[in-house]
Order: structure tokens, then C-alpha cells, then sequence
């Protein structure tokens, strides 16, 4: 059990973190990121099938190609706004690839385990979500070292593959980068440029079924 000290850092952590997009390029010593990938292989997983694996971009040259396929896919998602909305959305830093020190990419192997793992024979996400619970612990794992971290989710699955040798099976779940900052906001940056604002928690409980 936690005592109050270690509970009320836990719950720092939590609410603090953020999405990061700017980084100023300071190098990540090894213990630090060693730490931030073992927390993300400790994460839960179902049928405690691990399904992730790690693609740790530190080239300069497969950076730049990682950020061009985001900048295309940016580019073309920007068709679903118009206008003043379409500017803005233009106009928000959604990548910080070029700039970060490491960008990691993280994959999910649906083979893995075999074909009867225990939870995804029911729900075959699960997979999916195992990995999510991964990214999750290592933004976390983050926040405590004072690294940065930006998940990056704008790019075509086929492009990251190619740039980076994935098999065809293995799925590129996300691309972080990670790295040092010197802009740390108070709020998720998205809120902050009023995008969308936070959905008051009350209006998303319910109780025994939906209505």
C-alpha cells in the first residue's frame, strides 16, 4: 500500500502530464530512457500477452522521414475543416519529431501469445489496449524523470512501416518522442487554445445501464 506522500505524487502525475510538442534538443542519458521502458514493459496486459515492442529512432535522417509523413497526413486531414478552423488547425504544432532527441516507435504484435490468449479470444483489441496501458505508464515514467513526452498520432500506418522495416503483420501503434522542454504548459494544449474544453465528469456517469 501507499502511503499519503507517494498517493499524492501518483495522482501529480496523472494530472500534470502533458502532450508535448517542443523540445530543445538536450540529449536523454540512458539510465533515464532505460527507466521509461521498463515502465512501459511492466504496464498490464491482457492475457499477459506483451504485445509491444520498441523502435528506438535516434537518426537524424529517419526522423526527418518519420516527420514528413506526418506533415503529409497533417496536411491532408486538413480537408475535414474549413476556414478559420481550417487555419487553426494548420496552424497547431501537431509533432515535435525533428526537434526531439529519441522518437520511439512503439508496435503491437497480434500473433504474439499464439492464437488462444487468454481475454483477446472474446474482444481481439485487447491487444490494441494493452499497448495503450504501455504508452500510458511510460508517460508517466516520463513526467517523474522531467522528460517530455508528445504522442504522436497523425500518419499512414503504411509509411511508418516502410521508413522504419516494420513486418506486415506488426501494427505501429504510436510514434513518441521524447525529450526536454522549455515550454511546460499548465493545461493540455489543446485546451489552452480552446480547441475543446474538458466534459464534465458528472455528465459521463452513469449508473447500472446508460440512461
Amino acid at each position: 500500500m501507499l502511503n499519503d506522500y507517494e498517493r499524492e505524487g501518483i495522482f501529480k502525475a496523472i494530472f500534470e502530464r502533458r502532450d508535448i510538442r517542443s523540445f530543445n534538443g538536450k540529449p536523454i542519458s540512458k539510465e533515464k530512457l532505460n527507466n521509461i521502458l521498463m515502465a512501459g514493459h511492466h504496464a498490464p496486459s491482457v492475457g499477459f500477452m506483451q504485445p509491444w515492442d520498441f523502435i528506438i529512432v535516434d537518426s537524424q535522417e529517419v526522423k526527418e522521414r518519420l516527420a514528413h509523413a506526418c506533415h503529409k497526413e497533417i496536411k491532408a486531414l486538413s480537408i475535414h475543416y474549413e476556414d478559420e478552423k481550417k487555419k487553426r488547425f494548420l496552424s497547431l504544432k501537431l509533432e515535435g519529431i525533428r526537434e526531439a532527441p529519441i522518437t520511439i516507435c512503439i508496435t503491437c504484435d497480434p500473433t504474439r501469445g499464439g492464437g488462444h490468449v487468454i481475454g483477446r479470444n472474446s474482444i481481439p483489441e485487447t491487444d490494441i489496449l494493452s499497448v495503450a496501458c504501455c504508452i500510458q505508464n511510460m508517460w508517466l515514467a516520463s513526467y517523474a524523470e522531467g522528460i517530455a513526452m508528445g504522442w504522436v498520432s497523425f500518419y499512414k500506418k503504411t509509411d511508418v512501416r516502410e521508413i522504419l522495416n516494420i513486418p506486415p503483420h506488426i501494427d505501429p501503434i504510436a510514434l513518441v518522442s521524447l525529450g526536454y522542454t522549455e515550454f511546460y504548459p499548465t493545461k493540455p494544449i489543446l485546451e489552452q487554445v480552446n480547441w475543446e474544453r474538458r466534459r464534465n465528469l458528472n455528465n459521463l456517469i452513469h449508473h447500472n445501464t446508460w440512461e
